[in-house]
């Protein structure tokens, strides 16, 4: 059950950069076979328009090499524009970008015995994360139909990275929704937040006390996110025991049972020594969001908690009343007969050398209609003015895009919110 990771644009590949510092510091080397190829390479094709970012990547990962033929780099930009990074160059005499990606995914297929699917890192603002990232899904889906498509994706931050992150952000969450079978959806001001409560740094602005927190922080956090919940747990191990890779795909068996539904909240915490499961349950409980901007409550489809401690099997102990405080705080809808499910290691991966307990639990919640709904809505207000519209249009976006991007948007909010309603 061989899986393909595929980092797309600046923030994909930095996000990629601590995921691999934490594979190859933390994971033994007989456990490594999901993430690297038979050969020992890094099992990910890095794309970008730029070349810094993947360079320094290449640098930074010490443990394990990426393959040389999977580096696919152009000499410019996107311009933070979703048309631009989804219809790419169009000169003739070059091979784009996308042709050179796909034929690299093609050769890493075909190395494998079973290609179950993809996991793919990127943003939802940067032109080549959102409208690369974007046209890959769409290629993935329609070469590879059988295969999953599991979306890492960082949302923007609310006061803005770009003026044309709305449009983006509107255009990048539809293909998402069309194309992938599910979306770990990290919002940069929330990442941000936990990120600074880790670090424990503040500084005093204008504005009053502002969290210090560098952009390698933020990313540190999503990786570890991702190795708390991605990472091989002795629930989905063989008898042998040996990890075939299957966390991705079981993770949006347990989360993602409707297509209308498949983007997921995730939050972790991790404590050293001898805390409490219930405490580390409360706090995890604590980052989540309560209500909409209207008051009205959230809800979730279902709820996976992974749990990791080192050489401890404390949790059993536990369990039930871990379950049933998280059943009751993500207020789980009451029509789904097994809305909690749970995966167990007996090592925590963030913090081998430690004694540590760690908490991950991944929701499909309906707090994402909220960034959904001020994405579109933003996007709405800016389309309706004509605001930046010749910049898409000039790049081969149509009205008709932009058009079905509202509606598919529209009508994933509306399947959130009427999670409540039984």
């Amino acid at each position: 059950m061989s899986l393909i990771w595929l980092q797309v644009g600046q923030c994909g590949n930095q996000i990629g950069q601590e995921w691999w510092q934490i594979l190859g510091s933390n994971i033994p080397e007989d456990e490594r076979y999901p993430y690297f190829s038979r050969d020992g390479l890094i099992n990910a094709i890095c794309v970008d328009t730029e070349p810094k970012v993947i360079r320094k990547l290449r640098q930074q990962v010490k443990r394990g090499y990426f393959r040389d033929a999977n580096i696919i780099v152009g000499q410019r930009g996107r311009g933070n524009n979703w048309a631009y990074g989804y219809h790419g160059i169009t000169r003739s005499g070059e091979r784009g970008l996308l042709d050179r990606t796909m034929d690299a995914f093609r050769k890493e297929v075909e190395r494998r015995d079973c290609y179950s699917g993809t996991v793919i890192l990127h943003s939802l603002c940067g032109g080549t994360g959102s409208g690369m990232g974007s046209r890959l899904c769409e290629e993935i889906r329609e070469t590879y139909p059988a295969g999953y498509i599991l979306s890492v994706t960082a949302a923007p931050h609310e006061t803005g990275d770009s003026p044309l992150q709305h449009y983006n952000s509107l255009l990048c969450l539809a293909w998402m929704q069309r194309f992938c079978d599910g979306v770990l959806l990290f919002q940069n001001d929330e990442v941000m937040r936990r990120a600074a409560s880790m670090e424990e740094k503040k500084t005093f602005t204008a504005c009053g006390p502002q969290p210090l927190v560098s952009l390698t922080s933020m990313n540190t956090h999503i990786a570890s996110c991702l190795a708390g919940l991605l990472c091989p747990v002795y629930s989905l191990k063989t008898r042998s025991p040996v990890s075939v890779g299957l966390e991705p795909w079981e993770l949006i068996r347990c989360l993602c049972p409707m297509s209308t539904m498949k983007f997921l909240h995730t939050s972790q915490v991790c404590r050293r020594g001898a805390a409490s499961w219930d405490t580390v349950t409360s706090s995890v409980v604590r980052t989540l969001p309560r209500a909409d901007p209207a008051g009205h409550l959230h809800h979730s489809l279902s709820v996976l908690a992974v749990a990791r401690n080192s050489q401890d099997y404390s949790f059993l102990l536990s369990r039930d009343s871990v379950l049933l405080k998280l059943r009751q705080a993500y207020r789980c809808v009451p029509w789904n007969p097994s809305p909690v499910h749970c995966w167990t290691d007996p090592q925590n991966i963030l913090d081998p050398p430690g004694y540590s307990h760690s908490l991950t639990v991944c929701a499909n919640h309906s707090s994402a209609a909220d960034l959904l709904s001020s994405a579109g809505t933003k996007a709405r207000t800016m389309y309706r003015s004509g605001a930046y519209l010749h910049w898409y249009r000039r790049y081969g976006c149509e009205d008709d895009d932009f058009q079905m991007s509202f509606d598919t948007v529209d009508s994933v909010v509306d399947e959130y919110r009427g999670l409540g309603v039984q």
